[in-house]
């Protein structure tokens, strides 16, 4: 494949219109977008418009997605990243295909299949959506390994790392090769052939597995022809060849390439004609009734039956023969479509260890040490500093420490009488769950929302929600029909004969480990109501009642959506009286079609639209006369924009919040989400200056287009290169130019 056309906008421009745009005229593209502050009002277009039901005016959510997924390949060429962090976004690409298939592409077959199909705003059948699909990853798949194979491995070659393929092998490879496929991998392999009483085996979902053609007859004088050889899930994808055997440099040989040259030796007495590795994706999304008495015990054993679900994707090597993948397809009730041939390795995902190399610093990102805020350094009591004022994080730039500290402080602190968690995400060794079980076993009242159906960690969640239950913690897993996506912590403390709450909110999860990946905010408060809305909304979910008013926090499924599309209309009436009206909104996806809807009105009235979405975004913009006002950027960088950040400048008022919520209808309609205000001039300013540092890139943004593609910013005439991400990473994690 040439690689002359490996440019990051060749990447996007796959997407064909799902419906056609006709009679929407795209408006011209407009300049990059100025400060939060002084905007003039742009101008209002007279009627007629098309009408906001129209559903060339929405963008397919799966189409949207798989748009994300192009943009995080496109990084596998961006030469300003480290080499092995090239790598890093091309196999984080093959994770994010994983998910997609076994979830969204699952979703829309078992749609088709049951005859339950569903459409969305843009009018798009599940079944006319499936061969777009499939049409648009054959594509970005055959990119992805051209990338591999063209542009990577020969760079990585070049500081000596080597990924050796058979036919390079020396007699010392060889001879080493042998050794350690007779002693480490072939007695615990497990050949299976296939005839009448040995049926095709069920396989593990995206296990790596070989499909063996066999010529002669066995013991028993079987001649079926055909083997199915599964690789143990326990060995690496890559093994590393000492350097008296290799040569200087770090050498590696894949797993399938020992097993493929080493085939023959698990069928004694018969002739391997051929050995093809393949990979099969299956439906991993759970279905469990919430009605049974015992969740947690339902949920386990959907866990087990998540690894033998419907079949959605074979991959399979390229030069497997026609025969046999026809054999496959068969066996897994796929059609063509959904084989996926590559030319390499099935399994990318599993090389992640081969971006941390101690070898090559100089091939990563260079480590860096997340600030703490100056007023919490040192601090032996972090309830003093919180209690004079807020203090706001922005992670990964400034350290999460704080918010595992002042969990600490509150398990050993004897004034402090009990602590109210929520836990979606915390990962494997939380030190999150210590400081909770600490807590409990300290004598506080420890409560826990823990939401056991946080996808694909709901077996780390059963785990940690028994080691709490054992250290005397009431956990609770949330709302029936409803998951607790929140992200809030509750402290109440004896103080002068008083009780006093503190709080922590944040936009992201309680996992340390994410916390210097993500990006997101957090909120340490002792705002009386503030912290006063955070015990009812805990009250609500723990104990059962009506919707409590809240002060300041706004909630779904209660008040938040509600709040959301007021405060847009607050915005349109501004601009429909002449008034300055700007909104800038930052989340992770936007595909509910009311919030769309909305912003496009805002639009027609004249209201000024920044949208940051970093994934699926289902609104259109640029169209002349719904939403020529309206500019979407995605910021795809080092670190996973994470943050959900909702600004209205409100003829002077600004309103500020953040939420753990995107703006889909899932998080708005069926989820337990949080949205506070940021308040006091010093922390609003910090923050409208983040935005406009975001807004501001163009070396790492993206502009969607009105087609559904995007095009990649960059430095135009005299303008200076500017990374939202290195220039927050700059100013944050350095006091001399931080805001403390």
């Amino acid at each position: 494949m040439n690689t002359e056309g490996l440019n990051d906008n060749a990447l996007l421009e796959a997407e064909p219109a799902q419906e056609p745009l006709a009679e929407l005229q795209e408006a011209e593209p407009e300049q990059e977008a100025a400060p939060v502050q002084g905007e003039p009002v742009p101008e209002a277009l007279p009627a007629p418009v098309p009408s906001l039901d129209d559903t060339g005016l929405y963008i397919h959510r799966e189409l949207s997605l798989l748009q994300f997924n192009a943009r995080v390949l496109a990084q596998a060429l961006d030469e300003s990243y480290p080499l092995l962090e090239r790598l890093k976004f091309l196999l984080i690409f093959s994770g994010n295909l994983d998910e997609f298939f076994q979830i969204r592409v699952a979703g829309l077959k078992k749609q088709v299949a049951f005859a339950r199909e569903l459409a969305g705003a843009d009018g798009l059948q599940p079944h006319q959506a499936l061969p777009w699909i499939s049409e648009q990853v054959h594509e970005l798949v055959a990119r992805q390994y051209a990338i591999l194979n063209e542009v990577l491995l020969p760079e990585l070659a070049r500081h000596q790392i080597n990924f050796i393929r058979r036919r390079n092998w020396t007699p010392k490879v060889k001879a080493w090769v042998r050794r350690y496929f007779r002693e480490e991998i072939a007695p615990i392999m497990t050949p299976i052939g296939l005839d009448p009483t040995h049926p095709f085996p069920l396989l593990v979902n995206k296990s790596l597995n070989f499909i063996v053609e066999l010529e002669g007859l066995d013991a028993f004088g079987r001649d079926s022809g055909l083997a199915i050889l599964p690789a143990p899930r326990l060995l690496p994808r890559v093994i590393r060849i000492p350097e008296e055997v290799g040569g200087p440099g770090d050498n590696f040989v894949f797993l399938s390439s020992m097993i493929h040259a080493h085939a023959d030796d698990l069928f004694q007495g018969m002739k391997v004609k051929g050995c093809y590795q393949f990979r099969l994706t299956r439906n991993a999304d759970l279905s469990v009734d919430e009605d049974v008495e015992d969740l947690a015990r339902a949920l386990r054993g959907e866990l087990y039956s998540r690894r033998f679900g419907d079949a959605v994707r074979l991959e399979v090597v390229d030069i497997c023969p026609q025969h046999l993948t026809a054999y496959l397809l068969k066996q897994f009730g796929l059609s063509e479509a959904e084989m996926y041939r590559v030319d390499g390795p099935v399994n990318l995902t599993r090389l992640f260890s081969i971006t941390s190399l101690d070898s090559h610093p100089e091939l990563q990102h260079a480590p860096f040490t997340p600030v703490i805020p100056k007023a919490l350094q040192n601090s032996e009591n972090m309830f003093n500093v919180i209690g004079k004022q807020d203090m706001l994080l922005m992670h990964p730039f400034e350290s999460f420490t704080p918010v595992v500290d002042l969990l600490r402080q509150a398990a050993k602190d004897p004034h402090v009488l009990a602590i109210k968690q929520t836990l979606y995400r915390s990962g494997a060794n939380s030190e999150i769950v210590d400081a909770l079980v600490e807590a409990a076993r300290n004598g506080k009242e420890v409560t826990a929302v823990v939401e056991l159906r946080a996808r694909f960690d709901e077996e780390s969640n059963l785990q940690l929600a028994s080691r709490l239950q054992q250290a005397g913690a009431v956990v609770i897993y949330g709302v029936v029909g409803f998951k607790t996506h929140a992200k809030m912590m509750l402290i109440l403390r004896r103080e002068n004969g008083e009780l006093r709450r503190y709080a922590h909110l944040g936009t992201g999860n309680y996992h340390t480990g994410n916390a210097r990946l993500y990006t997101d905010y957090s909120l340490l408060t002792a705002d009386l109501a503030l912290c006063e809305d955070v015990s009812k909304l805990f009250n609500q979910l723990i104990g059962m009642g009506k919707t409590l008013r809240m002060k300041k926090l706004l909630h779904a499924p209660f008040t938040l959506k509600k709040a959301l599309l007021d405060m847009i209309a607050r915005e349109t009436q501004h601009a429909s009286e002449g008034r300055p009206a700007h909104i800038i909104i930052k989340i992770n996806s936007l595909t509910d079609a009311k919030m769309i809807r909305a912003l496009y009105k805002a639009s027609q009235t004249g209201v000024r639209v920044d949208l940051i979405v970093r994934g699926m975004c289902c609104l259109r913009p640029g169209i002349l006369g719904v939403s020529h006002n309206i500019q979407v950027r995605s910021i795809i960088g080092r670190f996973l924009e994470h943050t959900r950040v909702f600004y209205f400048l409100n003829d002077g008022e600004e309103k500020l919040y953040l939420s753990s919520a995107d703006w889909m209808e899932r998080n708005l309609d069926r989820r337990v989400e949080t949205c506070f205000p940021v308040e006091g001039k010093k922390l609003m300013l910090r923050v409208k200056r983040e935005l406009e540092t975001y807004l501001g890139d163009n070396t790492q943004s993206w502009q969607l287009q009105p087609d559904g593609s995007y095009l990649r910013n960059s430095p135009s005439g005299n303008q200076n290169p500017r990374n939202a991400q290195t220039m927050l990473l700059e100013k944050l994690s350095n006091p001399m130019l931080g805001t403390r």
